[in-house]
């Protein structure tokens, strides 16, 4: 056999065998999926928020962040085509239901405690948080998706912010892997900032008062949040967790928002009301904050509502991080996690500048 035989074979069996694999995955798709076929996936997902959630426990981590780096850790496991079914319903329709359970935690009435004067401000440190974003996106040489991606979930509510919004921009309008190192980035926002911020309020000689609404407008994710206030006081700890509510309160109308102005998906024109038009997951959570103001929910609910929101967002953060690739994120480079660094900053400056000048 000459050189030229086994080059036309070699090529015959690579074309083959890409023929076959594109024929496998056409026919996968077309088959209606089972529950089975979900198993493989979500048994590697919670077997790696099991991990996540014990390094939480014993090692103080944020569990979001533990989530992620297990996850782009085991990242190879997605190259088997039998786990994509798992690990695709855990980073879509977990973080949706996820983002739903959050509405059992806020109340109106938790808003209505703020205040006016420091629910304006609150506001305020919000939108120049998310003009930050896309100002950093603009400065990294990024497009407007990632800046509102950034700077949404800086302003929100960290990782479930980023998960929302990222549901309205798609796959076809920003890479997977910016959404990834988004999350990445405000896990790590979050970590730092509930280290280091009681350290700056008590140099800076804030009040309970003005810790709180520091870790509550400046952390990113609930639990960083309120970890930051109660590590100054118990009373900072409780203006930290009302406003922090108040935060998350917004997610609904600031998504909206997003979404009348990134437009739709295909680029065609769509009508007003179409664009004001909300996801399910979000009406879902809306709907749920309505009806714990209305009515009062039981603890019991309320406390393993947090819980399996907690458990279906680690979820879908670790499944995300397990489709990732790696050497795609490494592409990107730092000036990707601009929109982050620049809305973090921003919204520091901007709840710390509140907090001594009108609490």
């Amino acid at each position: 056999m000459t050189p030229q035989d086994i080059k036309t074979n070699y090529v015959a069996d690579l074309y083959g065998e890409v023929l076959l694999a594109e024929q496998e995955a056409a026919a996968a798709k077309a088959r209606k999926l089972v529950l089975r076929d979900y198993v493989p996936g979500l048994v590697m997902v919670g077997i790696a928020a099991a991990a996540a959630t014990w390094f939480s426990e014993h090692y103080g981590m944020p569990v979001i962040l533990a989530g992620l780096l297990l996850g782009l850790a085991l990242n190879f496991v997605s190259a088997n085509p039998k786990v994509h079914a798992g690990l695709d319903i855990a980073s879509t329709s977990g973080l949706r239901w996820g983002i739903v359970l959050l509405g059992t935690q806020v109340t109106a009435m938790q808003i209505g405690a703020l205040g006016p004067l420091a629910f304006a401000g609150l506001v305020a440190v919000m939108a120049v948080t998310l003009g930050a974003g896309l100002l950093g996106a603009r400065l990294g040489g990024q497009g407007r998706y990632a800046g509102w991606l950034g700077g949404g979930a800086t302003a929100i509510c960290g990782a479930s912010a980023a998960l929302a919004i990222y549901a309205l921009i798609g796959r076809k309008r920003l890479d997977h892997e910016y959404f990834t190192l988004t999350l990445v980035g405000v896990a790590l926002a979050s970590a730092i900032a509930m280290s280091t911020y009681p350290l700056i309020a008590r140099a800076l000689d804030f009040s309970d008062q003005q810790a709180g609404f520091l870790m509550g407008a400046a952390v990113h994710d609930v639990a960083q949040a309120l970890g930051g206030g109660y590590s100054f006081s118990q009373e900072a700890g409780e203006t930290a967790t009302i406003v922090k509510l108040s935060r998350v309160a917004l997610l609904a109308p600031i998504v909206a928002l997003i979404g009348f102005a990134i437009g739709s998906a295909d680029g065609k024109p769509k009508s007003l009301a179409a664009k004001l038009k909300l996801p399910w997951f979000i009406l879902g959570f809306f709907a749920l904050v309505i009806a714990n103001s209305a009515v009062a929910m039981p603890s019991q609910l309320q406390e393993y509502g947090l819980i399996a929101s907690k458990a279906l967002l680690l979820f879908a953060v670790t499944a995300t991080a397990m489709r990732s690739r790696l050497e795609a994120l490494l592409d990107h480079g730092w000036q990707a996690l601009l929109p982050v660094i620049l809305a973090t900053l921003t919204a520091f400056a901007g709840a710390t500048l509140v907090a001594w000048a009108f609490l």
